[in-house]
Order: structure tokens, then C-alpha cells, then sequence
């Protein structure tokens, strides 16, 4: 009887052990996910450096659904800047466009065979109401082919720095719901992206093409058909989620990548973007998207983290040889601003790299140096961990040139010549003293 108690409290023991591993498990993720989204994936950043404030199974792969129109309107926008075509250019829609954009139960606005529309009208399809034919019709434009066009796509993607990406059409629709015209991957394969790349996108889009936000903003497109659609984002003013700030940026729904949503809101000059993939439900994607929001609102802001002129404790004086001066002070040029949570000032440090190309084998600069001349940068880092950048592009603007305080001039031969005679008596003096000293 006593082996057998102890049998069972060892097992009792282990169970509870496991049981409590389970637990702290459980505690982890949700302590992880502090805004209790219900989406799979999320992403929340500071849109002008990239700066991550918030995430959520960042990296898993994912539908992306419609907002790969987003990579489509980054080709189209960058082919217009480069004036392989323009805004009044105009377009026939064939056969197949027509027949896709009177498909069911796909969002389309209608397009009449064999009749002309321009690029702009187009767009607006696409942005706007995310017209499928429109954006087959803009990408066979551009590419001559909408296989040749998911090929920029993926080309554009990893350009943008896009790590975990499939693209196998250039509206974001199912392969199968293309009529027996998809143009790669499998007949019934899907876009997929991360939330970190699909941020990236979006990131890259707002930043490079930020004339994409006066389309997005549109809460109904009023087409020459007569008809008016609506935006699907629906937190735009006078919709039913409207959030005070947002203009943008694209929906995205199918059975596969579920509902989907990337957003972008500005306040005061503070402009936030955030991703959230597979919602639930329609409605979810929003109540998501305005939980990350409100939370990046209320809970960040911009903040000087170090005052123009300012001069680092322990790099903030470098030797210089061949001067005048023996060393030079360095200085911000500017002053470091950032977006950081509230409260959380203290627990940022400044962190200094110098170009070691300036310096000689000795760490020494060599005159002449010029006033506010470059000499590295400084940059701010956490104690405490944090998500990083998005991109090494975005974390420089989080960083601000270290400059030359003052001019330091290259010193004659003469002041070379009698510092060179000095330091070789220095030397010998140096030597003999050590000498003397050891007879002793």
C-alpha cells in the first residue's frame, strides 16, 4: 500500500508539474499579445521611420487576399513617375476584363468591351472599390501581361526588402476564380505575405508614393457608369467604423486568408500604419484595427531624446594628428526625435558609431577636418527589448549625424617637424630613464 501512495503522489507531482508548465505557457502568450486581438497575425508601426510598436505573429505566412493591390499600385505609380505611362493614358478593355469584372461575387465595377478608359479611372477602380478586371487591365498595361506583371511583382518585392512572399496574380483573388486564366501557381493558389512584409509594402507605398493616400481616402468612388461605390475601408469618414485620422489603405477577403485589413491614420503629425490578417469576421478586422490604433494613439508619441549639440561622455573627443589641434569635440548636428511609449524617456540610451574609415590605424582622425564635417552618427537604443525597424533604411532616420565642433587645420611643416624632434627625444629621454632606473 505504502509503494503504491508513493507511486500515485509521484504522479500527482508530475502531473501538477506540467500542468503548471502549461499555465506559464498560457500566461506567456498572452502577456504577449497585450491588445487581445483576435486576428492571427498583427502589426503595428511608426510610419516614418518604421519603427515597430506592437506585433503579433508577425512572420507567419498568410492570404493577403486584396491587399496585394498594394504591390500593384506601387508598379503602377513607379511606371508613372518613370513616364512609361500617364494618368489620361488610355486603355481597351478586351474580352477577358470584361468577362472578369461581370463575374459574381467578385468586387468589380463593370467594364465594357472594346471601350477606352484611362489609367486614373482605372486606379480608382482598383483603390477605391478594389475593382479585380480594373486591376488586371492596369497590370496587362503595364507588363504587356498579367504574367509578366506578377513577375515584377515578385522582382519589385524583394527590391522593397520583402523576406516571405508568393505572388501568383496581381489582384490578390484565388487562382480559381480567374477563369482558367491564372497566370501562375497553382489553379487554385492565393497571394501570401507576413504582416511584417505586408507592412513593409505598405510602408514603402505611403512613404515613396504618398500621392496613394488621395486615393485611398475616397469613401465612395462615383464611376462613369453613374453607379457610386463604396470603399470597403470602412473607417473612413462617414462610414460605419469611421476612426478619426484614418485615409487608408486596403481590405482584403477570401475563404483562405480570411479578413484582412491595412490601415493608416495621421494626428497631429504623427501617422501610425498597422496590419492585422486573418480576422474572423468583416466586422473583426476593424474593431481589430481600432484597438491597435487607439492604443498607438494614447500610449506613443513623439519624443527628443537628445538635444541638437550634443556631445557623447565617452566618444565625444577624438585625437587628431597632423593638426593644429591635438583633438576635435563632436557634436550632434541635429537634435534626436522619436516615437516611444509614454513614460519610457529614461530607459533609452545613446549609442555612438564612428566611420572607421576616417580613422588610422592609431583611432586618430588627420587634419585638416572641416567644421561639421561627418565624422559618424548616433543613434538610440532600449534597455528594455523592443521590436527593432523594419527596415536598416528606417532605423538611420531614427539616427542623427555626429559632426566636427569646430574646424581643426592642418598644422605647417615647421610645428610637424618640432613635434616629430620632440617625440624622438621624448623617446630617448624615455629610454634612458628607464635604463638609469634599472641600474638601481
Amino acid at each position: 500500500m505504502k509503494k503504491i501512495s508513493k507511486i500515485s503522489l509521484i504522479f500527482t507531482l508530475v502531473v501538477a508539474l506540467v500542468a503548471s508548465q502549461f499555465t506559464i505557457a498560457s500566461s506567456a502568450r498572452a502577456e504577449s499579445d497585450r491588445l487581445g486581438i483576435k486576428a492571427e497575425a498583427a502589426i503595428l508601426l511608426d510610419a516614418k521611420t518604421g519603427k515597430i510598436l506592437y506585433e503579433k505573429n508577425a512572420d507567419t505566412v498568410l492570404g493577403v487576399a486584396s491587399m496585394s493591390k498594394m504591390m500593384t499600385e506601387y508598379i503602377v505609380l513607379e511606371a508613372i513617375k518613370k513616364g512609361k505611362i500617364s494618368w489620361d493614358q488610355k486603355v481597351k478593355i478586351n474580352e477577358y476584363v470584361h468577362k472578369l469584372s461581370a463575374a459574381p461575387d467578385l468586387s468589380n465595377v463593370g467594364l465594357t468591351q472594346g471601350e477606352d478608359y484611362t489609367v486614373k479611372e482605372l486606379y480608382e477602380a482598383m483603390a477605391i472599390f478594389s475593382g479585380n478586371a480594373a486591376t488586371v487591365a492596369l497590370a496587362e498595361l503595364v507588363a504587356g501581361s498579367e504574367k509578366n506583371f506578377v513577375d515584377l511583382m515578385n522582382k519589385k518585392a524583394s527590391e522593397l526588402g520583402l523576406k516571405d512572399y508568393k505572388f501568383v496574380n496581381a489582384s490578390g483573388l484565388n487562382n480559381k476564380n480567374l477563369m482558367g486564366n491564372h497566370p501562375a501557381g497553382q489553379p487554385d493558389e492565393e497571394n501570401v505575405m507576413t504582416a511584417r512584409d505586408t507592412a513593409t509594402l505598405a510602408f514603402r507605398l505611403i512613404n515613396d508614393f504618398p500621392e496613394v493616400l488621395e486615393f485611398s481616402k475616397v469613401p465612395k468612388l462615383k464611376f462613369r457608369d453613374g453607379r457610386e461605390y463604396p470603399n470597403f475601408n470602412w473607417m473612413l469618414p462617414g462610414l460605419i467604423f469611421q476612426y478619426e485620422g484614418v485615409d487608408g489603405l486596403k481590405t482584403g477577403s477570401t475563404d483562405f486568408a480570411g479578413y484582412c485589413f491595412t490601415a493608416t491614420a495621421e494626428r497631429n503629425g504623427q501617422r501610425f500604419i498597422s496590419v492585422v490578417m486573418k480576422s474572423p469576421s468583416k466586422n473583426d478586422r476593424f474593431t481589430d484595427t481600432i484597438k491597435i490604433l487607439d492604443f498607438a494613439f494614447s500610449n506613443f508619441g513623439k519624443e527628443e531624446l537628445l538635444p541638437a549639440n550634443y556631445s557623447p561622455k565617452k566618444e565625444g573627443i577624438l585625437p587628431v594628428t597632423k593638426g593644429k589641434e591635438k583633438e576635435v569635440k563632436l557634436v550632434t548636428k541635429e537634435a534626436i526625435e522619436m516615437v516611444i511609449e509614454n513614460g519610457q524617456k529614461e530607459k533609452y540610451k545613446p549609442v555612438v558609431v564612428i566611420d572607421k574609415s576616417k580613422l588610422n590605424s592609431k583611432g586618430e582622425l588627420t587634419a585638416p577636418i572641416k567644421k561639421g564635417e561627418k565624422i559618424g552618427y548616433i543613434t538610440m537604443k532600449s534597455t528594455d527589448e523592443d521590436y527593432g525597424y523594419l527596415t536598416k533604411e528606417g532605423e538611420k532616420l531614427a539616427s542623427v549625424d555626429l559632426v566636427a565642433a569646430e574646424e581643426v587645420e592642418k598644422a605647417n611643416w615647421f610645428v610637424l617637424s618640432m613635434r616629430a624632434i620632440g617625440g624622438f627625444f621624448g623617446d630617448v629621454w624615455g629610454s634612458v630613464s628607464s635604463t638609469v632606473k634599472g641600474w638601481f
